[in-house]
């Protein structure tokens, strides 16, 4: 078989306007694509040209169709269930069956096709193989040709190229192509239809069968009876520890999250009865705090797939719950009655898991908790207050495992994916001699540990799955294309468990893989048009479409928007990497050389500590977020904002000037330097003296100690709001914090006061309880190195120009009658202002307080803390000694105490006093003399 010629010279206006099918010979024009290298910098053009067609979205709707059915199918009727399943079946087998008959219709009424005669009077040559050659490229149009198809050589008299009897060369379309375009439409829709059908009835059918399991059985009805079961249950998830909440003065005790399976019951008429149903069981824990008391509860340390048996009652699940019947209750703080062991996968993922834990326990306290969740997911040491700063920040993706953590494994493996199936390729297993397919096999085995260590959550299956049909398409040698993937990768799980389609996570999970497949390249791309260099481009790109799609779903969440996400994403991708990479390395010498594996992970600390500072600046920022209804209304608002903000800043882009402008603006709205913030709103006024801060139902006061320096007394129940209060102040440097007593309104945001200010030490009262928040305040302390003391009655101290003396409680006092009564009062002078601060003290100790010598001095009183959030238990003889003219009430709006009671209030005022309060007045500030007060709300 001869080469073809190349060199054939072709008249200028000569037009090509066929392309040459192989197996029928029929032409069809398409239009030019555009030149492979035009865009090279290379001479000889670039080593590997692509062109890349238009994105393969065929897949999508049937994903989506089946995503939607499962979600609304899980908690449907039997009915709907068959009568969706009849009504897809039946329309899309009949599109089938009618797109069968009408294409061998047309074959039937085809005239047969009579092969056209070879170049007359000359030998035609076969192409081997379809390519575009010079000759093919006439006139600004081109045309291929399949490898049966034969090409006539140029006749001698003539410079017109031939292509054989039934072709021709020029504008004229070669075949009438309008219907059968129309008809070829229809037959696509109608088979786009039918699938679309068939998944929706597979997802209905698998959805529907997943939610019997919810009403199969005794559970469900020994759980609406509230009644005392003994069960056997298989663990289906880690065990989770849930953070305290503070409710009121105390924070709520922690429990034991277990996701199961009961497989054996028996109720109280003692039958047993084997059966498999999905529930949730709460393991009530004692009041312990201290993350070793935490560690050492045997509840904490099952695996999934360990079989216990537990004595507990069964009640309803709440309404609306998803993948739970029933809620086991256990209470006792009774350990676990081991039935069955774990299997063996999850006992050596088990012992992985701890030995990454132990590798991490000499680190600091950010990486100690930090590297483990991004390796495995493990937050179980995330203190609340970095987690909230990773929620304030949108950088919760790199504690929930994620597909960047399995992208990176695979980047380590196989090398960039644009070159997993060349020569060149990349990564460890070329370096170690693995060929290609085989190295697909170990990727495969890669993903399957990779799910059973970081356990099979909603990101980590969506991950696993993309990944294993990435890999797939190397083992086949086909070309991979992401959004299929993502799209079969969707489909697949939410067949296998449609409870997938009601998670959040699962939707921000395939909402964002989806924004940087389909919007990232196209910002990115735009913006290096607007000169912007190539890696800054991309990295702005993922960041800002990744937060523009899943904004309006953490909206409903949240009900906040970050407005400092997409920084602190971009500040802290060039750390995800390195700590991904080391703690992974970390995981797998733990078992094998513990102190190899501990300097790993000491490595691996920087970048985790880099990341944690990332999330707490920018969560201590004034202007972090803002407010936003959490909604679907609210989500949909947010959305049109987003297309509208992207709308403006395409347009912005190209003048950089503007850009610069609105990156100044939109830093000041973000950061609120206190001088600016000054002159623009007035706050803090000039001169302040004392502060009370907005921190909800609690306390948190602020004494001016000097030029960026206070006096910090109590710290509120949130460490992000008394932070940002410290923040807006100006202050970075605390001479003494003091806790008036250790009720968690009071004591639990003590780490946002602690937060990048240097504290030199912490006052507390004598009596520690409660022991949990007592415990609380010592170990914060421990960790930063503060010494710890005890006010007593009679104490003077001066800093500055601020001078104070504490009143309560005497150091010979009996034990008081509980936390409230025990609180450190404190009479404050400040540039001729004197300040009563009255903690929490109740009546009985209030009553001593005004029967003591200190009583004299309280008559000169201008300002009062007034004591327990002006509740109704407040001695009237103190409060007509004291005769303040300004009270102030640090309270929560709509609280459910009642606070501020409306007998205090009238009773301050019938004193003569002004009384203003947090709820209403928000932030209140100080300033001015005895003579001149001076009062500032923010």
């Amino acid at each position: 078989m001869s080469a073809p010629e190349t060199g054939a010279p072709v008249p200028a206006g000569a037009r090509v306007g066929a392309r040459v099918e192989s197996r029928t010979g029929v032409g069809r024009a398409t239009p030019r694509r555009p030149a492979v290298h035009a865009a090279s910098e290379h001479r000889l053009g670039v080593a590997h040209p692509r062109q890349e067609g238009p994105t393969d979205l065929r897949l999508v709707p049937p994903a989506l169709a089946a995503w939607g059915t499962a979600a609304l199918m899980v908690h449907a009727s039997t009915g709907w269930v068959v009568g969706v399943v009849a009504v897809s079946l039946v329309v899309g087998i009949g599109l089938l069956v009618a797109h069968r008959g009408r294409g061998r219709a047309s074959r039937i009424g085809r005239q047969p096709r009579v092969r056209p005669e070879p170049c007359a009077g000359r030998q035609p040559r076969m192409r081997p193989e379809p390519r575009v050659t010079p000759e093919s490229q006439v006139g600004g149009r081109e045309f291929q040709v399949g490898p049966d198809s034969q090409v006539c050589p140029e006749p001698r008299g003539g410079l017109e190229p031939q292509l054989g009897p039934g072709l021709q060369v020029g504008p004229e379309p070669l075949v009438s192509r309008g219907p059968a375009r129309l008809l070829a439409c229809s037959a696509g829709a109608k088979v786009s239809v039918a699938a679309v059908l068939l998944c929706v009835a597979a997802s209905a059918v698998s959805a529907g069968l997943h939610g019997a399991d919810l009403r199969r059985g005794p559970v469900p009805r020994l759980a609406e009876q509230y009644a005392p079961v003994t069960a056997e249950v298989e663990l289906t998830s880690d065990p989770r520890l849930t953070r305290p909440r503070i409710n009121g003065n105390h924070a709520t005790p922690t429990a034991v999250l277990l996701q199961a399976e009961v497989r054996r019951v028996k109720g109280p008429d003692g039958a047993v009865v084997d059966t498999r149903t999905p529930v949730l069981v709460i393991v009530d824990m004692a009041r312990r705090s201290s993350a070793g008391e935490r560690g050492r509860s045997p509840w904490l340390t099952l695996l999934p797939s360990t079989r216990v048996r537990v004595a507990t009652q069964a009640v309803p699940a709440l309404a609306g719950g998803d993948r739970v019947a029933a809620v086991l209750r256990v209470r006792g703080g009774r350990p676990p009655e081991v039935v069955e062991e774990a299997s063996a996968a999850q006992r050596f993922a088990g012992r992985l898991r701890e030995g990454l834990r132990e590798a991490t326990d000499g680190l600091d306290g950010d990486a100690r908790a930090l590297l483990p969740g991004f390796v495995v997911g493990d937050t179980s040491r995330v203190p609340a207050e970095l987690d909230e700063a990773f929620k304030a920040t949108d950088l919760t993706h790199l504690l929930a495992v994620s597909g960047a953590n399995f992208t990176i494994l695979l980047a380590l493996l196989i090398g960039p994916p644009g070159l997993a199936q060349r020569a060149e390729r990349r990564g460890l297993a070329p370096r170690l001699g693995i060929p290609l397919r085989a190295t697909a096999l170990v990727g495969g085995a890669l993903t399957l540990g990779f799910v059973i260590v970081c356990r099979p959550e909603p990101s980590v299956v969506r991950a696993a799955a993309c990944g294993s049909i990435a890999l797939l398409a190397i083992v086949t040698g086909r070309r991979r294309s992401l959004v299929p993937a993502l799209a079969t990768a969707v489909l697949l799980l939410v067949l296998y468990d449609p409870w997938l389609a009601r998670s959040y996570g699962f939707l921000l999970s395939v909402l964002a893989t989806g924004a940087l497949l389909l919007l990232a390249p196209r910002w990115s791309a735009a913006l290096q048009r607007r000169r912007v260099p190539p890696r800054p481009a991309e990295a702005l790109a993922a960041a800002g479409a990744a937060q523009a799609v899943c904004a309006p779903v953490v909206v409903v969440l949240s009900a906040k928007v970050s407005l400092v996400a997409v920084p602190c994403n971009l500040l802290a991708e060039f750390a995800v990497a390195p700590a991904t990479v080391l703690g992974f390395a970390t995981l797998a010498a733990a078992p094998v050389a513990m102190p190899v594996a501990e300097c790993i992970a000491w490595c691996a600390s920087w970048p985790a500590g880099w990341i944690a500072d990332i999330a707490r600046t920018g969560a201590s920022l004034p202007g972090a977020g803002v407010d936003w209804p959490g909604s679907w209304t609210g989500a949909a608002l947010l959305a049109l904002v987003t297309v509208v903000a992207v709308f403006v800043g395409r347009r912005l882009v190209g003048r950089p000037w503007l850009v610069g402008a609105c990156l100044v603006v939109f830093l000041l709205a973000v950061v609120q330097p206190p001088p600016l913030t000054r002159v623009i709103t007035g706050w803090p006024p000039p001169g302040w003296r004392f502060v009370m801060c907005d921190v909800g139902q609690g306390d948190a006061t602020v004494l001016a100690a000097g030029d960026g320096r206070g006096v910090v007394v109590d710290a509120g129940p949130d460490p992000v709001l008394v932070d940002r209060c410290l923040t807006a102040l100006g202050i970075t440097e605390i001479p003494l914090v003091v806790l008036t007593h250790f009720h968690a309104d009071h004591v639990a945001g003590l780490p946002g006061v602690l937060r990048g200010r240097a504290v030199a030490a912490i006052e507390t009262t004598g009596f520690q309880e409660p022991a949990d928040q007592a415990e609380f305040v010592h170990r914060e302390a421990a960790a930063r190195r503060i010494p710890v003391t005890r006010a007593v009655a009679g104490q003077e101290r001066r800093t500055g120009g601020l001078a104070w003396r504490v009143l309560w409680p005497p150091g010979d006092a009996a034990t008081p009658d509980g936390p409230n009564d025990a609180s450190v009062t404190m009479l404050v002078r400040s540039s001729g202002l004197t300040l009563l601060l009255l903690g929490d003290l109740e009546p009985p100790a209030q009553r001593e307080l005004s029967r003591s010598p200190a009583v004299a001095e309280l008559a000169a009183v201008d300002v009062v803390k007034v004591a327990h959030h002006g509740s109704a238990y407040q001695d009237p003889t103190l409060i007509r000694a004291m005769a303040p003219r300004l009270a102030l009430i640090s309270v929560g709006a709509d609280n459910p105490y009642g606070h501020p009671a409306p007998s205090t209030v009238a009773a301050l005022r019938g004193g003569g006093a002004t009384v203003l309060r947090t709820d209403e007045d928000g932030a209140i500030a100080v300033a001015g003399t005895a003579e001149e007060l001076v009062v500032a709300r923010d």
